[in-house]
């Protein structure tokens, strides 16, 4: 009995997405898999053995330092967020309304990326001889007589931190936005100024609605990339601060890995938490 062409498309559908499937599933769901066995596993000081244990969740959700930990994660994601946002909206809506010409277009995004041509260690590495007590900063605010001494705070602190985070990822909200920008029908515009709405008004009421799955893609990648992130916290907090990522850093240096795999577990429950609250919040496959 031949098969009919509607079983036939979806036998051919099911191999085309084979390959596909079986790379996810070899290099993403197996060590996902792995790492919530790990995290139920035993430790010693010596040794690690194959158990079924709660000792590692025990541990971590009793130590208040946890709850410091995954607030000051938060608190980072979130100050991140909102300058990204502010910076990536501004950028992407110079780019889609006022840069008429195509060519200017391409040419000022392609300039947004030069940063990415270089390693995100370089980039953040440069912000230490800038903010540094004898750093650029510092000695010309002096020479301006702004201030009279150097501002400690500039460097090794969360503000510097929080600096090197919106450097790193502000790009992944502006491309998002700037696509979504674009697919903006001009005439909605055109048709909000007949109706007597200032350019504010059209700003709240047309452009930002239509621009929402950008937003909410733009969040998604800004707020997984800052809570993952560890060595920019490292390096930009002097080790004189620390995230939910420094923290599981700090186990696999101490080759605790039950542990800092049930940290990396509640980290991504956490993660995937936020991503479905955002999902709810907008449609973004409208963007897809």
């Amino acid at each position: 009995m031949g098969l009919t062409v509607s079983s036939r498309a979806n036998m051919i559908g099911w191999l085309q997405a084979a390959p596909l499937a079986l790379v996810l599933g070899g290099f993403l769901v197996v060590p996902v898999i792995m790492i919530v066995v790990v995290s139920f596993w035993g430790a010693t000081e010596w040794s690690i053995y194959p158990a079924f244990l709660f000792d590692n969740y025990e541990f971590l959700f009793t130590s208040w330092v946890t709850y410091s930990v995954f607030l000051k994660t938060f608190k980072y994601a979130f100050i991140t967020w909102v300058l990204t946002l502010c910076i990536g909206f501004t950028v992407a809506y110079f780019l889609a309304f006022h840069v008429r010409n195509l060519s200017w277009q391409i040419a000022l995004f392609l300039l947004c990326t030069i940063p990415f041509w270089t390693s995100n260690i370089i980039r953040m590495i440069s912000w230490i001889p800038f903010l540094g007590r004898n750093g650029i900063a510092n000695q010309t605010l002096i020479s301006w007589g702004v201030i009279d001494e150097p501002m400690e705070w500039l460097l090794f602190s969360d503000f510097s931190v929080i600096l090197a985070f919106v450097h790193l990822y502000t790009l992944f909200m502006v491309v998002p936005i700037f696509n979504s920008m674009m697919r903006i029908d001009r005439s909605l515009l055109e048709a909000a100024v007949d109706g007597g709405a200032s350019g504010l008004q059209t700003l709240w009421n047309v452009v930002i609605p239509l621009c929402k799955p950008g937003i909410m893609i733009g969040t998604i990648f800004v707020v997984t990339l800052v809570m993952g992130d560890f060595i920019t916290v490292r390096f930009m907090s002097g080790s004189q601060s620390a995230n939910v990522g420094r923290l599981i850093s700090n186990d696999i240096g101490l080759l605790l890995y039950p542990s800092a795999c049930a940290t990396a577990v509640v980290l991504l429950c956490t993660v995937l938490i936020v991503i479905a609250i955002f999902l709810r919040l907008v449609d973004i496959r409208k963007e897809l």
